[in-house]
């Protein structure tokens, strides 16, 4: 059975597997478009304070059935013929590759929302954890979940 989706310690599963797995789909041939979307560490937070590197950490059972059940539902739309969704997991410095999301359709004009539909869906939908490790402009050194840090604003 072929791997639609799913998290992968990094260094174990690449953009090109994510590619490939496409490509070995019997509808591969229907295919005129393939559109591929690339989450990266960014090098700031949104208060701007310096990343130096992030560690992300999944509930891996429901993280897997989570993406599949994403890329099955997507899988479904007029024109597109797959969907993969992975998630890579582990420590991750500033530029590092994080998540690949890939569609295969039979137009360009088909896969585009789709890729759209499926990155918003991970962001908001799989047990995915991330903690930031930051430098603050005194130089200090900081770590936290982001989940944490979104609360840390609001007294």
């Amino acid at each position: 059975m072929m791997i639609n989706a799913g998290v992968h310690a990094k260094g174990t599963f690449t953009l090109q597997d994510a590619i490939n797995n496409i490509r070995k789909d019997p509808n591969y041939p229907k295919a005129g478009a393939i559109a591929t979307f690339i989450g990266v560490v960014r090098g700031e937070t949104l208060e701007n304070e310096r990343v130096e590197k992030l560690t992300i950490e999944a509930y891996e059972e429901k993280a897997n059935e989570v993406l599949n059940q994403i890329c099955n539902d997507l899988m479904h739309k007029q024109g597109i013929i797959n969907v993969q969704i992975h998630h890579l997991l582990g420590e991750f410095m500033v530029g590092d590759d994080l998540v690949y999301v890939v569609v295969a359709g039979s137009h360009r004009q088909d896969v585009f929302p789709v890729l759209q539909e499926a990155v918003e869906r991970y962001k908001s939908e799989v047990p995915v954890f991330k903690k930031e490790h930051i430098k603050t402009e005194t130089g200090s050194s900081l770590q936290y979940w982001v989940s944490e840090k979104e609360h840390r604003h609001d007294h």
